[in-house]
């Protein structure tokens, strides 16, 4: 029996380090941080250093078409079903270095670190670059893993577009990175998935390993409201068909509602459009998105529900139309106990502090566990700072997380000698 082979194993942590600041270096943000939107021009820059390094590690890539990577590594069994370990390359606009990235690249360690020491697995692994999965360019977040899991049709994916206008699809063939699999063809034996908190317990907490148990559902709520254009020096304030008002009306009863749903519920705006935009003219129509979020199912149907309801009230009393489109949502979801134990075991053995967490953010994994047995390994990040050029994990953090990544795809994948 094999399974002694990688008792004492660990990752390069300098190597992955220099592997995150490699990658850091496209899509450079203003502040230090990444602006690597999906299906940019630095995307597709981001993707080649990543095929690169991968094939320079002996691996296959097969793209769907979405997009995504999948770089194998092959097996010594030709009948055993992979084990997929990855995340996602793309970043937000103010984006940090460390966001997905790290989940990807840790994956490619993990197979550096077998290809140098020679072991040899009955499954083989896959590093998977998920394409979109933030969301910041394309709603909803994590596009391609959700059509993966046949939450969503291509055709959809396809016609989601930017805020310029421009379509999924048409930008996927513009980058060249339009791959020839069918999504979801592809079957997982398991997945994983390594990613920074995203929050601040773990550091509050001073373990190195949050053990992810579970992740929050979400609704994405796109509200259109409609007013009328107007003067804001020359139009009198009782005459006024007052889109930002409504809007700032519904962004405090949303602020009520989450408070009300108290504890484990999270809820606010991040995007908001004004149109025309100008100074001096009452918008004609504003355009925000609600994010509504916890691991309690009927508790996040309710906050949809009471916020669908009290935004009509507010729209209508000021003369003001309203549609609300979901444009993101899935529901809370339990990681597998199996996979969840062996990300505990890896902490245990390898002597690291751990707690379980349940993950406040959305993740791919979210998706593949639709299909498969699947879980996450997480790691501290500095203040519990994301979605920011300032956000910031140690090379000790990161290569905690790598360490617990490996054992635990291992004990999945089973080491042969």
């Amino acid at each position: 029996m094999a399974a002694h082979a990688g008792e004492n194993m660990r990752v390069n942590g300098d190597r992955l380090w220099s592997a995150l600041m490699d990658m850091a270096r496209i899509g450079p943000g203003v502040a230090g941080g990444n602006n690597r939107q999906t299906l940019t021009d630095a995307d597709a820059d981001g993707r080649a250093l990543f095929q690169k390094w991968c094939e320079d590690a002996g691996l296959t890539m097969g793209v769907d078409k979405m997009g995504t990577m999948f770089m194998t590594r092959a097996g010594t069994d030709p009948d055993a079903l992979p084990v997929y370990v990855g995340s996602h390359l793309d970043t937000q606009p103010t984006g940090g270095k460390y966001d997905g990235v790290l989940g990807v690249l840790a994956a490619l360690e993990l197979v550096r670190t077998l290809n140098d020491l020679n072991i040899k697995t009955r499954h083989p692994i896959v590093v998977t670059n998920w394409a979109n999965e933030e969301g910041a360019r394309f709603a909803p977040a994590m596009l391609a893993s959700g059509v993966f899991a046949g939450m969503h049709t291509l055709d959809y994916a396809y016609g989601r577009t930017d805020p310029e206008g421009k379509a999924y699809g048409d930008e996927l063939k513009r980058i060249g990175w339009l791959g020839d699999e069918e999504v979801g063809a592809r079957k997982m034996h398991a997945y994983y998935e390594y990613h920074i908190e995203q929050g601040p317990i773990l550091e509050a907490e001073k373990k190195e390993i949050g053990v992810v148990t579970h992740c929050q559902g979400l609704w994405w709520l796109e509200f259109t409201l409609t007013g009328k254009e107007a003067h804001t020096g020359s139009t009198p304030m009782a005459m006024r068909i007052n889109a930002g008002l409504a809007m700032a009306s519904i962004l405090e009863m949303v602020q009520k509602v989450t408070m009300d749903a108290q504890p484990n519920a999270v809820g606010g705006v991040g995007q908001v459009f004004f149109k025309p935009n100008s100074r001096n003219v009452l918008p004609g129509t504003v355009t925000f998105t609600v994010d509504i979020r916890t691991v309690d199912q009927q508790k996040l149907d309710g906050m949809r529900a009471a916020i669908e309801k009290q935004a009509a009230e507010i729209c209508e009393e000021l003369g003001v139309g309203c549609s609300v489109e979901p444009v993101g949502h899935f529901d809370p979801v339990t990681f597998d106990p199996e996979l969840v134990a062996n990300v505990r075991d890896a902490a245990v053995e390898l002597g690291y502090s751990h707690m379980d967490i349940v993950s406040g953010a959305g993740h791919d994994a979210c998706w593949a566990a639709k299909v498969a047995p699947a879980t996450m390994v997480m790691c501290p990040c500095v203040n519990g700072l994301s979605h920011n050029e300032a956000e910031d994990i140690s090379k000790e953090w990161a290569t905690a997380g790598a360490d617990v990544l490996l054992r635990a795809v291992l004990k999945t994948a089973e080491i042969v000698e």
